[in-house]
């Protein structure tokens, strides 16, 4: 692929230094320009050569820049595309990593008043409940999906850019429509982040929750982890897909619910019968997707 001569990342965190690294050990990318509001962040990312440059102004950070990747929480998206619209070059794509496309494509067109050719939305389904540029590693998207969602007024020519540089990380690179996407991941993704925020809560407003977190086991931990993730982070996720979510959430509830009368009543055929097919399409998962299908997006 064509290398990139400057790359602005709005956000220099977990996704976006992962990135940067990636792009470097790939030799795709020329000079690396990092932005943020923290200082001693970027400074921190500096140093550990992540970025060559660094500023605390996103339009200054974007000026001059060939491609614009924004990896900052959904709610702060439509803000950031007004700061940095009149310092783009003509030239300049931008993507981003948000987990929901229908808010940040609206955003978007909020905020440049209709959606530029070269804005190709973009989500990595890879992650790790671990926050900042210090747990940032090249290696985070390979073998990984990342899902572009183009609109009807995408550039053909930027969404293959923004291919070809996912594809220099590793990833698995598809297309999906943007309100597909928000669906498919609030059942797959944003839904088992709430389910398990809202079992380490339940759990430690017990009275006995010093006893209950003494003793729990590594099943409780491996479904839990992502629990250690940004609180701020999945807020803004759960607001922004709250249509799907609450959706996928409604028909979860009903299912547990029934699950519920079963265990009450001793009903362990009906118990088997859930568990038994939970267990068959988890195993097929696996086998299809590797061990990666279960990684935080």
């Amino acid at each position: 692929m064509r290398k990139v001569q400057r790359l602005a990342i709005i956000g220099v965190g977990l996704i976006g230094g992962s990135l940067a690294r990636a792009l470097r050990e790939a030799d795709v990318v020329g000079e690396v320009v990092g932005c943020g509001r923290d200082s001693a962040h970027l400074q921190r990312a500096q140093a550990l050569g992540v970025v060559d440059r660094w500023m605390t102004n996103p339009a200054e950070a974007v000026t001059g820049s060939d491609l614009v990747v924004i990896a900052v929480p959904v709610g702060a998206m439509c803000d950031l595309f007004k700061t940095i619209r009149p310092a783009l070059a003509p030239q300049a794509i931008v993507t981003d990593v948000g987990s929901t496309k229908l808010g940040v494509i609206a955003a978007a067109r909020e905020a440049f008043g209709k959606l530029p050719a070269s804005f190709v939305p973009g989500h990595p389904i890879a992650g790790t409940e671990q926050t900042g540029v210090e747990a940032s590693f090249a290696e985070l998207f390979q073998g990984r999906r990342v899902i572009l969602t183009p609109t009807p007024e995408t550039d053909p020519v930027a969404t293959r850019r923004v291919r070809e540089l996912w594809q220099q990380t590793g990833a698995q690179v598809s297309e999906m429509d943007p309100r597909h996407h928000d669906q498919v991941l609030a059942a797959t993704s944003h839904l088992p982040h709430v389910l398990a925020y809202a079992l380490v809560d339940h759990l430690a407003a017990m009275d006995d929750r010093t006893e209950i977190f003494a003793y729990a086991a590594g099943g409780f931990r491996d479904f839990t982890r992502i629990a250690s993730s940004s609180p701020e982070m999945w807020r803004d996720i759960a607001c922004a897909n709250r249509e799907a979510l609450t959706a996928v959430l409604d028909g979860y509830l009903q299912d547990l619910q029934q699950l519920r009368e079963a265990i009450a009543a001793g009903d362990g055929e009906a118990i088997v019968t859930v568990f038994r097919r939970a267990k068959q399409a988890r195993d097929r998962l696996i086998e299809l997707a590797g061990p990666n299908a279960g990684a935080s997006a």
